[in-house]
């Protein structure tokens, strides 16, 4: 016989271990879901960090409580936390079942439920069902219900209580150390590793990369050295006649000897000095007669 929970709620377990199912039916625009699991002792805390069961870290290390893969089904898609109850510890005294939302709020999941299995029956009709709604429509996670201790058995309560502060939220609340360090999209391994989390993050796992080294460039060998060119002395700059002593610029008259100790010389465009006189021509001096080269036929 299924139970239908209202919130509050609780009922008897008869089973060994339980099987908590989270469905809800995806969509455009519905953020994924994903199940989680804490253990809890009698100060309504977690013993340590490994007490913290979700999809980073799917299975407590006695190998009692632990997360089954996401599966497609007729009524939607599936989360599943599986739980030893008669096999646990005698200091676990509550194993609190949750979800938490991906991209968005709870407000835009539908038909969120949990349903709750024999797990050691292998019935096909639950033992309980709790139609899970979000209060404020702000929630991006909500403890769906809890499993715990009453006597020598196990109680299922229905709870439906949700936090604005997602899943790290939810984890801090109950004593799972966060490391500030990763600020707030991460803590202790929470950092979003979806990788294993059924068809709608298989199809964001890109293919590896294969990276092909690329050979040296071949280096020359080395070839004798080249002494260095010698240095040419500078020479007179231009204008100025090449070897021996400088001259007077450019302009300046050349020849005649060496010029006069002290004496200045002329700037370029003065007269020059005026050579001496020639002698006279001679009166008597006459051209030549023309050739016959000249002279017409």
């Amino acid at each position: 016989m299924t139970h239908a929970m209202l919130k509050g709620s609780n009922v008897p377990l008869d089973a060994a271990a339980v099987r908590a199912v989270l469905c809800w039916t995806p969509g455009p625009g519905v953020p994924d879901v994903d199940a989680s699991a804490l253990l809890l002792g009698t100060d309504g805390r977690v013993r340590s960090d490994e007490d913290f069961v979700f999809y980073n870290q799917p299975r407590h290390p006695s190998g009692l409580v632990r997360r089954l893969s996401k599966k497609r089904v007729t009524e939607g898609l599936t989360d599943t936390v599986e739980a030893d109850l008669a096999a646990l510890d005698s200091s676990v005294d509550q194993v609190v079942l949750a979800a938490s939302s991906d991209g968005d709020t709870f407000d835009r999941v539908r038909d969120l439920r949990i349903l709750l299995y024999d797990a050691g029956s292998g019935a096909a009709e639950p033992l309980a069902v709790f139609e899970v709604k979000p209060e404020t429509g702000e929630e991006t996670a909500i403890i769906c219900g809890e499993l715990y201790r009453r006597g020598e058995g196990w109680k299922f309560r229905a709870v439906g209580q949700g936090y604005p502060t997602g899943l790290i939220g939810l984890a801090t609340a109950f004593g799972i150390s966060v490391d500030e360090a990763d600020g707030a999209d991460g803590a202790d391994g929470m950092a979003e590793d979806r990788r294993t989390d059924g068809p709608a993050a298989d199809a964001s796992v890109s293919a590896p990369t294969t990276v092909v080294p690329v050979p040296p460039a071949p280096t020359a060998p080395p070839g004798p050295a080249v002494p260095p060119a010698p240095a040419t002395p500078p020479g007179p700059a231009y204008g100025y006649p090449q070897g021996g002593s400088p001259q007077p610029a450019y302009g300046y008259p050349h020849g005649g000897g060496p010029a006069r100790p002290g004496a200045a010389q002329p700037a370029y465009g003065y007269p020059q000095p005026a050579a001496a006189a020639a002698p006279a021509p001679d009166p008597n001096f006459r051209l030549p007669p023309m050739g016959p080269q000249f002279v017409r036929p």
